[in-house]
């Protein structure tokens, strides 16, 4: 075994305070895998709470895995190491169960790097009795879980509250029929996709429908959970050897009310829930033992009903609070306050659509008037500095758009800088900039990504105009990662090839075409309407009411509504 890699678990570890300590021993082990590198997995609440869930039991030895740092993977292959876990330094092709945690549909690129790194067989048909089971779950296989669904044995497209236990509960009970009669057992239970259970039938290269087998459902019903029969997801390890290294995170609500169109959020968790806010103020108070800053999570956090009251509490505390996410229609003055007694000297705000057909079509339900508001409320609280998010490439967009982008940014300029002078302090807006992506379960999911020549067009255009303006800093997202995120969003079965080729080392385009791949068809084509989409086997969307949306929103485009 590698001195170097036991020595780099170590330091992890030491750095590690365990806020729910859980026992280690039990008849079954699991090693629960990041996708990502620590710094970044052990950042996601996501993966805190698949691990309390698991190590809860007392028949459960669990521990964890991460894609090494580029420095150790060069040292996994450089001794032949096989990948091991981080708590004991055991080969993860020892342990009974993987389980992967994705958030994020570009993970799905180390998940074969990691079985290879594992040595343990790509493929779920190649793999034998000795063979770990391969299970995975996360926000990301709610949404599409076909590119890596034959590397996969299980996927839970249920939240983990709801499916773990009954996960659990199967591997611990006899079953017959060795690896077959588990996965038989595990499509049995709400939410559980087994993909060997169902085979794809392609006519003509296209995708037309899926066969399962006896007693497999079709579709695999997503399955929600009441937040308030569970405890907050909280942090459950604590290291400063993380993004948020300095803050205790506590989950305020999951889903999001809003609806946009083009955001997934809205559509593949069910209905917006909240947790209570007596249970939440109690874990604070146990998180703030150990840090003096607490992180609230959700995709809509100021949608959460008593926000400026739970803001002001921490502050109240004598600690610091920070939010994952702000509505511009949705700015709380309490909360305001509590950022601003935090040290906050730039807040976030998303306008996504640049102007206001495009705002409208894409049903993100703000005003110009709306914006400038609620821009001049943070700049009277002497907040000079912005971070504006905006998406280009939406559907129907034009240069006109473009240009009332950049109108917007620069009104919102002039008001930070009379302030600034006034203050004698200047401010800066920060504008980020990513493609649209089409994603499954939104009334977009049937629109092509605009091709990449023209996203660049569109990049040349605003950094044209905007280089002109001090104080003014653009980010513009990658356009070719943001290709590679449409490509795994709307892909099927087929990209499983294209997959094991880029872990293998080969970049997209050598990896495509040495696979025989269009991935133009999958990333830029408009779907028809009685196609087959490759996430169809999740079975919980109105598809009625997510083209009805569509076509909604084509009649804004052209503003027909």
């Amino acid at each position: 075994m590698s001195i170097s890699i036991r020595n780099k678990h170590r330091t992890l570890l030491q750095a590690e305070t365990h806020l729910y300590p859980h026992g280690r021993v039990g008849q079954l082990s699991i090693c629960l895998v990041s996708p990502s590198r620590y710094q970044t997995g052990m950042s996601s609440l996501g993966f805190h709470t698949v691990y309390s869930l698991l190590a809860d039991s007392t028949d459960i030895r669990c521990e964890r895995g991460f894609l090494p740092d580029r420095d150790m993977l060069e040292e996994y292959h450089r001794s032949g190491t096989p990948l091991l876990s981080l708590e004991s330094s055991t080969p993860l092709g020892d342990f009974d169960v993987i389980a992967f945690s994705t958030s994020f549909e570009p993970d799905y690129l180390n998940i074969p790097l990691i079985l290879n790194l594992a040595r343990i067989p790509l493929y779920s048909s190649a793999r034998s009795q000795s063979d770990p089971l391969v299970i995975a779950g996360g926000a990301a296989f709610f949404i599409n879980p076909e590119p890596v669904a034959d590397f996969i044995d299980a996927i839970c497209i249920g939240e983990g509250e709801a499916v773990i236990p009954a996960i659990i509960s199967t591997l611990l009970s006899p079953i017959d029929n060795g690896r077959l009669g588990l996965l038989q057992a595990f499509s049995a239970i709400p939410g559980v996709y087994v993909p060997a259970l169902y085979h794809p039938r392609y006519e003509s290269g296209s995708l037309a429908g899926y066969d399962a087998e006896t007693g497999a459902p079709l579709p695999v019903t997503r399955v929600p959970v009441c937040l308030e029969q569970h405890e907050p997801s909280t942090s459950q390890i604590l290291t400063e050897h993380t993004e948020f290294g300095d803050m205790f995170l506590v989950e305020v609500s999951r889903g999001c009310p809003r609806g946009c169109r083009f955001c997934s959020s809205g559509f593949i968790y069910g209905a917006f829930r909240q947790q209570p806010f007596d249970n939440i103020v109690a874990l604070i108070d146990k998180g703030l033992v150990y840090r003096r800053k607490v992180g609230l999570v959700g995709a809509a956090v100021s949608d959460y009903a008593g926000i400026g009251r739970l803001c002001r509490y921490i502050v109240e505390q004598g600690a610091k609070v920070s939010v994952s996410s702000l509505r511009i229609d949705r700015i709380d003055p309490d909360m305001l306050e509590a950022l601003i007694a935090s040290g906050h000297k730039t807040i976030s705000l998303a306008p996504e659509g640049g102007s206001q057909r495009m705002r409208d079509v894409i049903r993100k339900n703000l005003t110009e008037a709306q914006i400038l508001g609620a821009c001049e409320m943070l700049i009277d609280h002497d907040i000079l500095n912005l971070k504006l998010y905006f998406i280009i490439g939406l559907p129907g967009e034009t240069d006109a758009d473009l240009e009332e982008m950049v109108r917007l940014i620069e009104t919102i300029r002039e008001r930070v800088i009379e302030r600034g002078r006034a203050n004698k302090r200047l401010g800066e807006i920060s504008v980020s900039v990513n493609p649209f992506i089409p994603k499954p379960f939104t009334p977009f999911q049937w629109c092509g990504m605009e091709p990449l020549p023209s996203l660049e067009r569109k990049v040349k255009i605003l950094e044209n105009r905007l280089r002109r303006l001090s104080n003014v800093k653009l980010k513009v997202e990658s356009l070719r990662e943001s290709y590679l995120q449409a490509l795994l969003s709307r892909g099927d079965r087929r990209l499983s090839a294209l997959l094991v080729e880029m872990a293998g080392g080969a970049n997209l385009k050598k990896a495509a075409k040495s696979c025989g791949i269009d991935t133009d068809s999958y990333v830029q084509r408009t779907i028809a309407a009685d196609e087959v989409l490759p996430w169809s086997i999740i079975g919980t969307a109105d598809q009625s009411f997510l083209r009805s949306e569509y076509e909604r929103a084509l009649a804004d485009e052209v503003g027909l509504s």
